[in-house]
């Protein structure tokens, strides 16, 4: 199990959230694998394309599956092959992040800064 090198101070449920699906890479993570539901490390990576390195995308996986937001399946054939998908709790949310980038589509169309998410369609779902 992964464990990270300091401990987080947390003092309320909205720290422990953002410490669970915030920052630059999970939040993508989430939206792809909601999107995918099943993908492997390569093709994971293509698909935030947006420069993660291999050290990051390999931590934030980690982080990912010791908060129990991901499952790693592993499969014992040549080559080995790791696929990833949302747990059930990963799952729960993604109507969060859908919430949060509604509130997000709307604050960016009042300040008209150009916002374009390229990997899902938040901006479109009603919830």
């Amino acid at each position: 199990m992964y464990i990270p090198k300091t401990e987080k101070e947390i003092r309320c449920p909205l720290e422990y959230g953002m410490n669970i699906f915030g920052g630059k890479w999970k939040s993508r993570i989430i939206c792809v694998l909601n999107i995918k539901k099943t993908v492997r490390y390569g093709e994971l990576k293509k698909l935030l394309s947006n420069g993660i390195t291999d050290t990051v995308l390999a931590a934030a996986l980690k982080e990912m599956l010791a908060d129990g937001i991901l499952i790693r399946e592993q499969y014992n054939e040549m080559p080995m092959r790791v696929e990833y998908s949302l747990s059930d709790m990963g799952k729960s949310i993604v109507p969060l992040l859908w919430n949060i980038c509604k509130w997000a589509n709307i604050r960016q169309k009042e300040s008209e800064l150009p916002i374009i998410c390229t990997n899902c369609d938040y901006g479109e779902k009603t919830i």
